[in-house]
């Protein structure tokens, strides 16, 4: 099992994409939403990888709002990505240019025949964001490889220090409803339901500052 002393928390970089990638993709196969999105099982664990590799690549990891947990277990060998989070900051807009270059990688991901359903699905749920500043954890995932850990706690605390430090709420968005009671230990309350025609019901929540 991993030390407490030997993790790390960090911002991820370029050179951390393949990591960030994989702890995702194994956090996030069984989820309601990448079951959805990736039906055939055989597929879902490379297609989920790959979804967050074009997530954090493209939008999160260059402009610097993500964050990883790092853990050095064998003396002989580098630090392993355990956990990664995906954030973005009060009023930001800077993921225009981001989704319009990586918007062909998602359609041949998800199929084009797929696509405007998916599209639509993801409208849907980012329509009830709240209007007030703030910040939002987009993803935040730990590897099943090495469960309770405390690696999620341990990103989750990281980013609300920084949330709190500058006043702002912290929402998200869950597909998972097994999720909510590990959301609401750490000060968030359930605001919301979206069930879209498409895709699985999103559970919104919102933390306010400490």
């Amino acid at each position: 099992m991993t030390s407490t002393l030997a993790r790390t928390v960090r911002t991820a970089t370029v050179d951390d994409l393949p990591g960030v990638a994989r702890v995702l993709g194994r956090s996030f196969h069984d989820d309601p939403l990448f079951r959805w999105l990736f039906p055939d099982p055989l597929l879902r664990i490379s297609r989920t990888t790959r979804a967050h590799a074009l997530l954090a690549g493209f939008t999160f990891v260059p402009v610097g709002y993500s964050a990883l947990v790092e853990a050095q277990e064998d003396p002989g060998r580098g630090p392993v990505v355990r956990g990664a989070a995906l954030w973005t900051p009060p009023g930001w807009d800077g993921g225009t240019a981001a989704a319009l270059r990586s918007l062909p990688h998602w359609v041949e991901l998800v199929g084009p025949g797929r696509f405007p359903e998916v599209l639509r699905y993801f409208a849907a749920v980012a329509a009830h964001a709240p209007a007030e500043p703030h910040w939002h954890l987009q993803v935040l995932g730990a590897d099943p490889a090495v469960p309770r850990t405390g690696v999620g706690s341990l990103l989750l605390r990281a980013g609300l220090e920084r949330a709190d430090a500058d006043g702002s709420p912290v929402y998200l968005e869950t597909m998972n409803p097994d999720n909510l009671a590990f959301y609401t230990r750490f000060g968030f309350e359930a605001v919301d339901t979206v069930d879209a025609p498409e895709g699985p019901t999103a559970h919104l929540m919102l933390r306010r500052p400490a």
